[in-house]
């Protein structure tokens, strides 16, 4: 009775939206002349248009929040497969628990009913081993077969600090290896080789599996790996310094987004060899372009909702070209990306490849 009650609440897997099937571009062209969020996703789209029209432009996306369990897997794929995306900045739970996870063959699903009028209460689901993301499930057995493929996966490494970058790139290694028909952005990201950083790499399942990795190291007498987090930013930096003009699109806000504002300090401190490093400068410019996609706002002084304006006081962000979004990111970015899909200006775009400017040797891919 209790498998069978388990099997019914995951029984509706969430299919991930497909913005090539649809032509997003006709929705924004009539938002333009609208008015209040309508007219803000009009004009954002026009921005990235502008930021994937310029040659010189390196594209940096963001994401933080539960966006491939909600559905947008797709949507993020596209973004990387048509070279529309040039670094990826995101949490852990989007790129391990939630990407990794599905590559691995696992499913999130749609709960029955609502979280406001629930077919079963959150005690119920936790007896069950049902983990619950607001309207989405996830089986705790699955996520914890994840946990172990990652510590197994990082105990192919060799013991030293590594950036969460190399890291994503390892478990991509492994995707590519193990998974090859998968899809996955950490898997499409390694073979278009699009640097993915995750700053808060602990607060996801692969925090779980560097925990599993330094028990059994420390228990056969081992060294381990670890993570460096300076690491991360000074990689960060290196890139900003090798673009010529750089643009943000960011889903949500978190850490994530403040750490891809605050590549354009390091860069500055990179620059000058750890000097003054917040006044503008010629030879590392703000963001030229940002755009946010965002539900938070400015009333609590979070970072999340903090006005790309209010990033140009620190010398981050240009205010020429931003824009800021208040809408709930399973409605605006499938539009936006559709958008910038069939409008077609990737077309004549070059993949960066950016994770070449880092030559470390190749990294271990972990078991079959």
């Amino acid at each position: 009775m209790h498998r069978d009650r388990k099997s019914r609440l995951l029984s509706r897997p969430v299919e991930h939206i497909d913005v090539t099937a649809f032509d997003g571009s006709a929705v924004v062209d009539t938002y333009r002349n609208a008015a209040f969020q309508a007219r803000n996703l009009a004009e954002a789209a026009d921005i990235f248009a502008e930021m994937l029209a310029e040659r010189r432009c390196t594209v940096i996306v963001t994401l933080a929040g539960s966006l491939v369990s909600a559905g947008l897997k797709e949507a993020l794929l596209t973004l990387v497969e048509c070279d529309m995306v040039d670094v990826i900045v995101a949490t852990g739970a989007i790129v391990v628990d939630q990407d990794f996870f599905e590559a691995l063959g696992f499913r999130h699903y749609r709960a029955p009913g609502s979280p406001e009028a629930p077919v079963a209460n959150d005690e119920e689901l936790g007896d069950l081993g049902i983990d619950r993301i607001y309207d989405t499930y996830i089986d705790e057995a699955e996520l914890q077969a994840c946990d172990a493929t990652v510590a197994e996966v990082f105990n192919e490494l060799d013991p030293r600090a590594y950036s969460s970058r190399e890291l994503v790139r390892a478990l991509g290694a492994f995707l590519h290896r193990t998974r090859g028909d998968a899809r996955s952005l950490v898997l499409e990201a390694y073979r278009k080789d699009v640097p993915v950083f995750v700053p808060a790499l602990s607060d996801s399942s692969a925090g779980f599996g560097v925990i599993a990795h330094r028990v059994r190291a420390s228990g056969m007498g081992l060294p381990h790996i670890a993570f460096d987090s300076g690491k991360d930013f000074h990689e960060l930096a290196r890139i900003k310094l090798a673009a010529a003009e750089t643009g943000l699109l960011m889903v949500g806000g978190g850490v994530p987004k403040n750490f891809a504002q605050d590549a354009v300090v390091a860069a500055r401190m990179v620059a000058g060899h750890g000097g003054a490093a917040t006044a503008p400068s010629r030879d590392v410019p703000m963001h030229k372009y940002a755009v946010q996609l965002t539900v938070a706002d400015a009333r609590d002084g979070g970072l999340s909702g903090s006005t790309l304006r209010e990033a140009t006081t620190w010398g981050k962000v240009a205010t020429a070209r931003e824009r800021m979004v208040y809408g709930e990111a399973t409605v605006t970015l499938p539009l936006l990306v559709s958008d910038a899909y069939h409008r077609g200006t990737w077309r004549q775009r070059e993949a960066r490849r950016l994770g070449s400017l880092f030559r470390e040797a190749p990294v271990g891919v972990g078991p079959a």
